[in-house]
């Protein structure tokens, strides 16, 4: 009796996709620089195609190298074709042990294409029955279509049946071939006839019925399309065959020798941790049995006792390292309070304190003051190396239980961001998944989740221990895995101790110093604004000739471009006209109510992110506790969060009214000392260019300076408004600034702006020759590097989209200096935190802004203070022209600056 199954036959035209999720996806690629975006992409289709169908016979299908039987009747077929791109090339291989790995047959025939393999199965299922779905791409296999076969493009979703054949082509399914063959491709070098496109194809097949009859009366075809179909007689019979599926390739096995077999999870698990495809490595482990998520051997101990403790501090004076993790009650270091701290020493052995778990029926637990106590000299010991995964909470939290950490120290987020800030989320639980291939206990699993989630001192200590001992136990592994790679590249390694590291300390004393606030001043900002927006809501009203809501951007689109006609200037993906910032802002240059909603919105994120939470952010001691984060921004830039002092505005009244409400304590001043373009003085050093080097050696002005070069005229003489051209270019080139977008800063024409761009590095040929250099850099090693040795890596500088490939070109110019600017900073703070250390003098690090740093200062000791940080940032990168500084003192931030 025939074998049947009442699931499909699923078809998988591999090459195919391979193409087109090559094209389709960005470059990804893993921490190592290899691309894995083609692979992701026809996996994931894969995956997709399973979970639709869950079919019992499947099949993927490739094309063999070498030459098939195509090329032996035309010679020229794919003639035309460009070789497999080398990044494209590399990924076959591995994309071939996955689908193995994944349980699927994998088919690659010598002398045919993938096409040929899939209609003869195609048609063999079909014989007995079988239903088929085909997954391509590809149009040629809508001449597969039968009753029993469909096909199914998985990059959008659309499935194709003999209805949708004929609606799509305008021609049946038996009339696919002729119709491939009257049009020809262009990719496959199939010539067709000439001017023969689609339509006329279909007008031509629905007259004469098929390509022998369209050739029977091609004397009847007028015109020049005619006089092509004629001269066509010889090769359309050639382009019928080139194009026609092969539906008798011998094969050795049938539809029925293509059972899926079972996942080798192993192998995936190796493939998911080599690529990096973190979500279904997580995936994949979390379907493991719970013994299986711990390797084997693995030992974690629940410490109860002073024997316990004994043994293990032993352990750690044993010891040239060791690991360290507190569990607390909140992620907000100012509110959190230890409940216990872990251990390890070597991997798969580590063990959990308890000292604050108090749930009901919860055992007795050793005393946080005696832990500590025990703990502190190891902690201290300047000469014993103590190892965290996000140090600085860690630090703080000790900090705020009497133990201020010191020597040693490493941090493994840091080891990861430092390696390669943009491969990866730099996490306990994706670092784990990354490089050990091991899938970490969430705090979820043991801790719930939503409003029924526990604090850590409410989870019950079976569940507690194990969690906090994996992640000392795995923080120590991943140091193993970390460091030595960073040791590896001593530039990186040089970084890493001599800047991140140290700025942990620095960036612990800075959030736990927080800067005081103004709550009423506050308030009184928040009413204010909400009395400015109700009357340009007013204002806006009037304008659009009713009322209407100021945030949608329905309403809007309405209003502009149907009721009072203004231009469209861009689209969504969708085709309705845009209402984004950046449209609002050009048609403001021309209109009223595009302008006033523009001041609306900024009222009101002003009022929402800062007047309106702010206070509420204000921590008992009257200060803000802002978070820093050094592994976030991918150029080594700080950013900050709860709240994000990084995005107040100073350019408007509304933004230096939220600035004046940070203020100084009585008998203090605020010191706020910024950098002078400091940007651009890395592009002068880097470029090494003769020209912006005098400039600032000489110390012009550079704006007047580079009006001079481009204009051609003596500095006296230029103008205010060609010294605001030259610092649009000055500033845009560097960020990568076309010469259009120049023009529409400026408001030229474009050919203008080309003119001053052409005349600028004409003036300045270093900077050009650097530009060049940072994108071949970028190509040719796939990354850029800062002064201090930074890696940022960029995997798109070589991605087939051009508008991605574009952005990175623009991103392998700014991000060294970006990226320098960042590190000049942190070493500037490192610096000065070291001198604030030693105690001469009452003032403290209270904030850090971009290019910029704040103090609070007894008023007694500003001038020392003011002179000390000036030196400090001044000499804390020695570059080929001065650093400058400006420093400011008030009573509030605003004044300051």
């Amino acid at each position: 009796m025939t074998e049947r199954s009442n699931k499909p036959l699923v078809l998988v035209d591999g090459s195919s996709y391979l193409y087109r999720a090559f094209h389709a996806l960005p470059a990804l690629t893993n921490s190592r620089g290899e691309p894995t975006g083609a692979v992701y992409g026809v996996a994931n289709m894969l995956r997709r195609l399973l979970k639709d169908y869950d079919p019992e016979y499947m099949a993927v299908v490739f094309d063999a190298k070498g030459k098939t039987f195509r090329d032996e009747l035309y010679d020229q077929y794919k003639a035309h074709r460009p070789p497999m791109p080398d990044e494209l090339r590399g990924q076959v291989q591995v994309l071939h042990e996955l689908v193995r790995a994944m349980g699927l047959p994998l088919l690659i025939i010598d002398g045919v294409e993938a096409d040929d393999v899939i209609g003869t199965l195609a048609r063999q299922a079909e014989a007995v029955d079988m239903e088929v779905v085909v997954s391509t791409g590809d149009k040629d296999m809508a001449q597969l279509v039968s009753k029993r076969v469909t096909l199914v493009n998985t990059m959008t979703g659309t499935v194709t049946d003999a209805d949708h054949v004929e609606e799509k082509f305008g021609v049946p399914v038996e009339n696919i071939v002729d119709w491939l063959a009257l049009v020809g491709d262009v990719v496959d070098n199939v010539p067709g006839v000439p001017k023969c496109g689609p339509k006329t194809a279909v007008k031509w097949l629905q007259q004469y019925g098929s390509l022998d009859g369209v050739m029977e009366h091609a004397g009847a075809i007028k015109g020049k399309v005619g006089e092509n179909l004629r001269a066509s007689f010889d090769q359309l019979p050639l382009s019928r065959e080139l194009v026609t599926i092969r539906c008798d390739v011998p094969l050795d096995q049938g539809p029925f020798d293509l059972r899926r077999g079972e996942p080798d999870r192993e192998a995936l698990r190796e493939i998911y941790t080599r690529l990096e495809f973190r979500a279904w490595l997580s995936e994949l482990l979390d379907g493991t049995e719970p013994e299986e998520q711990v390797p084997e051997g693995t030992e974690y101990e629940l410490v109860l006792d002073e024997a316990g403790l004994d043994a293990w501090i032993k352990r750690l004076e044993g010891a040239d390292l060791f690991a360290f993790d507190t569990e607390t009650t909140n992620l907000d270091y100012m509110l959190a309070e230890v409940v216990g701290v872990s251990l390890a020493v070597e991997p798969g052995h580590a063990a959990y304190i308890p000292v604050g778990h108090d749930y009901p029926g919860a055992p007795d637990q050793l005393d946080k003051e005696t832990v500590f106590q025990r703990l502190a000299p190891l902690l201290l010991d300047p000469n014993r190396v103590k190892l965290a995964q996000n140090l600085k909470y860690d630090m703080s939290v000790l900090a705020a239980a009497g133990i201020h950490l010191e020597g040693p120290v490493h941090d493994t987020m840091l080891e990861s961001y430092v390696l390669n800030s943009t491969a990866a989320r730099h996490d306990m639980d994706s670092l784990s998944l990354k490089y050990l291939g091991r899938k970490t206990v969430t705090y979820e699993e043991v801790a719930g989740k939503g409003a029924k989630q526990l604090g850590f001192n409410e989870v019950d200590l079976e569940q507690a221990a194990p969690y906090a001992a994996e992640d000392a136990d795995v923080t120590l592994q991943l140091h193993r895995k970390l460091w030595p790679q960073l040791e590896a590249i001593p530039s990186l390694a040089k970084l890493y101790t001599g800047i991140e590291l140290p700025l942990v300390a620095v960036l612990s004393r800075l959030e736990r110093n927080g800067v005081l606030v103004d709550v009423g001043k506050l308030r009184r900002q928040s009413t204010e604004l909400a009395k400015r927006m109700g009357e340009i809501e007013l204002l806006a009203h009037q304008e659009a000739g009713g009322p209407f809501n100021l945030g949608s951007p329905k309403q809007l689109q309405v209003i502009l471009f149907e009721q009072k006609g203004l231009p469209v200037v861009k689209k969504t993906p969708k085709g309705q006209p845009s209402t984004a910032e950046e449209v609002l802002q050009e048609l403001a240059l021309d209109y009223e109510l595009p302008r006033l909603i523009l001041e609306y919105r900024s009222l009101s994120k002003l009022k929402s992110t800062y007047t309106d939470k702010l206070p509420g952010q204000v921590s008992h001691d009257g200060r803000v506790h802002t978070s820093y984060h050094q592994a976030v921004a991918a150029t080594g830039r700080l950013s900050s969060s709860d709240p994000n002092l990084q995005n107040i505005p100073i350019r408007t009244p509304e933004g230096r009214r939220i600035r004046q409400a940070f203020v100084a304590s009585d008998g203090y001043k605020l010191l706020a000392a910024d950098y002078s373009q400091i940007e651009l003085r890395i592009m002068a050093h880097l470029s090494q260019d003769e020209g912006l080097l005098g400039a600032f050696a000489e110390g012009q002005d550079i704006h007047t300076a580079t009006a001079a070069e481009v204009f051609g005229m003596p500095l006296e003489e230029v103008t205010v408004a060609q010294r605001r051209s030259a610092k649009a270019i000055n500033f845009g080139l560097i960020y990568g600034m076309s010469a259009f977008g120049l023009a529409r800063q400026l408001g030229i024409d474009r050919a203008a702006a080309q003119t001053y761009v052409d005349l600028y590095f004409r003036r300045y040929p270093g900077v050009k020759a650097y530009m060049d250099a940072s994108r071949r850099k970028a190509k040719d090693d796939g990354f850029v590097e800062t002064v201090f040795g930074r890696r940022l890596y960029i995997p798109d500088i070589k991605a087939s989209n051009a508008q991605r490939r574009q952005y990175a070109e623009r991103t392998a110019i700014n991000a060294p200096m970006q990226g320098t600017a960042a590190d000049i900073i942190k070493r500037a703070m490192i610096a000065v935190d070291g001198w604030l250390l030693k105690g001469s003098v009452d003032a403290r690090m209270i904030m850090q802004v971009h290019d910029e740093l704040v103090f609070e200062v007894a008023e007694e000791d500003l001038d020392i203070v003011r002179t000390t940080v000036i030196r400090c940032m001044s000499g804390a990168a020695d570059l080929s022209v001065p650093l400058e500084v400006e420093a400011g003192v008030g009573d509030n931030w605003d004044e300051a600056h």
